[in-house]
């Protein structure tokens, strides 16, 4: 190893620790990573049928029961009477 190779080697180290740093800045929200918009899941904040969002597999109630919550797939305030297109029943709901 020469002496022009160690700052550079240095170098690259520490740049890639300060990106790597900085990646959860640069990084959506990880509670939203991989969620679509109300419009494209054609999110409807009224029950269709016996398919709503309290019993869904990927809704996350609010903190008191009946309060709204939040989508694993629809990004958003999500109430529990809500539907979209990817309402998937919950096992034994």
């Amino acid at each position: 190893m020469t002496e022009s190779t160690k700052p550079t080697n240095r170098r690259t180290v520490v740049l890639g620790a300060a990106m790597a740093a900085s990646l959860p800045f640069l990084a959506p929200n990880a509670a939203q990573a991989g969620v679509v918009t109300q419009a494209n899941a054609k999110y409807q904040p009224n029950p269709k049928g016996a398919n709503h969002c309290s019993i869904c597999n990927y809704f996350i109630p609010g903190p008191k029961a009946g309060d709204n919550g939040t989508c694993k797939q629809v990004a958003g305030v999500i109430s529990p009477n809500g539907r979209c297109q990817f309402f998937a029943k919950k096992a034994g709901a």
